[in-house]
């Protein structure tokens, strides 16, 4: 942005985008709410609730390329509105599939969701990182990231208040797939103004022209960053991370029932809401501490005491496992945004292309859950699959400690 626009070029566009990191927010932390209350409404087991996720990260996986050559063709806002198209379109699809009592409908659902968050997050990280110097695009990042735990924190709230019930024994099948209705008749109309207001607002020309001409998204990018090693370990990274993240706040809920036998299905989204909360707060201390600590040894920091709080949640159980998971929500804050703007750095007119790959590795959220419902179902318990998430950390670990010498 240059001194010459005005302040509503300036101001207006970034207020409207840092919304973005709210409103997918939502979308992504309702999905734990969801997995508990599909698991009463279909007789569900650990892995086959588990598919929520697996619905929902498969449709960021499927859109993120056709998302980054979308923004080759049209730019960046364009892409924000399609992508706000179908999430709305998606939240909208939860009225039939309840009224039909219909699993599978409600997968496709959430694909359509997933589908358009994977232009949101495509267009809006780079956006975001490069409106300003590129030394400061790790810390700009994780401040921008600091609204998205809002948007779950609000999530996860609205699914305690109108969706979860702790005695669904006590209500009819149609009457509990109809507590998703109005939630996301809401959530869907409210993104749908919001792309209103975004397609009339002024944008500044980064956000709105085309770059043809550069090759962003064209093959030949995607070809060169194959052969980018340090680009490569970031994807993996960000790979492990996501589907770290996801696994541990899905089956929050369900720990908490199990490792502390008596817990009221409200009361365990409680912990998954303190578990946001202090993934927040890390967010903004994470971003304060990158003012006198280089990004890549914090993110090593924080990986590191991420994976022992699963290692003691997996190992140990009980109430002391449910801080420990809470606990851990603190220091994955800075993990997304922190991989995202280092694995990013220096790609130039790749940035793109590079985005539109970071953006599929969250296919591990698609992955991992079920991975750690598996070991649930043949374990008997999901406090052991905490381990999973553990061992994902470590991958994230290895690339703090490793990738400055591999620029």
């Amino acid at each position: 942005m240059t001194p010459s626009q005005s302040p509503a070029t300036r101001i207006v566009p970034i207020v409207l985008i840092v919304a973005l990191f709210f409103l997918w927010g939502a979308a992504n932390n309702l999905n734990d709410v969801l997995i508990a209350h599909f698991k009463g409404l279909f007789s569900l087991g650990d892995f086959g609730a588990g598919l929520v996720q697996s619905a929902f990260y498969l449709g960021y996986f499927c859109l993120a390329i056709p998302a980054a050559l979308f923004m080759r063709a049209y730019g960046y806002r364009a892409a924000v509105l399609l992508g706000l198209g179908l999430y709305g379109a998606g939240a909208l699809l939860f009225w039939p599939a309840a009224a039909a009592l219909s699993y599978p409908f409600f997968l496709i659902a959430l694909f359509v969701i997933a589908s358009g968050l994977a232009f949101l997050e495509t267009s809006a990280n780079p956006l975001i990182a490069r409106l300003g110097s590129p030394e400061t695009a790790s810390r700009r990042l994780n401040f921008a990231q600091a609204f998205n735990p809002l948007g779950s924190i609000t999530g996860v709230l609205i699914g305690r208040a109108f969706i979860l019930s702790d005695a669904p024994h006590t209500l009819d099948r149609a009457t509990q797939a109809a507590a998703v209705q109005i939630p996301y008749l809401v959530i869907g109309l409210g993104v749908l103004v919001w792309a209103v207001l975004i397609r009339l607002a002024p944008f500044p020309a980064i956000a709105t022209q085309p770059e043809p001409d550069e090759g962003v998204g064209a093959a030949a990018d995607f070809a060169a960053l194959a052969r980018a090693p340090r680009f490569l370990f970031g994807v993996l990274a960000q790979f492990f991370y996501v589907g770290a993240q996801v696994g541990v706040w899905s089956f929050m809920i369900r720990y908490s029932e199990v490792a502390v036998p008596g817990t009221r299905a409200t009361e365990a989204a409680g912990y998954l809401t303190a578990s946001l909360v202090v993934f927040m707060v890390g967010r903004f201390i994470g971003a304060a501490l990158m003012g006198r600590i280089r990004p890549l040894p914090l993110l090593a920091g924080f990986a590191a005491a991420a994976a022992a709080c699963c290692a003691f949640a997996g190992l140990v159980g009980g109430m002391p496992g449910v801080l420990a998971l809470v606990a851990s929500s603190f220091f994955m804050s800075i993990l997304y945004p922190t991989i995202f703007a280092e694995t990013v750095d220096g790609l130039g007119t790749r940035t793109k292309a590079g985005s539109a790959l970071l953006v599929m590795a969250i296919i591990g959220g698609a992955i991992f859950p079920a991975v750690m419902g598996l070991v649930s179902d043949a374990s008997g318990s999901i406090v052991p699959a905490m381990l999973v998430p553990a061992g994902c950390f470590l991958v994230v670990l290895l690339f703090g400690l490793t990738a400055r010498g591999a620029r």
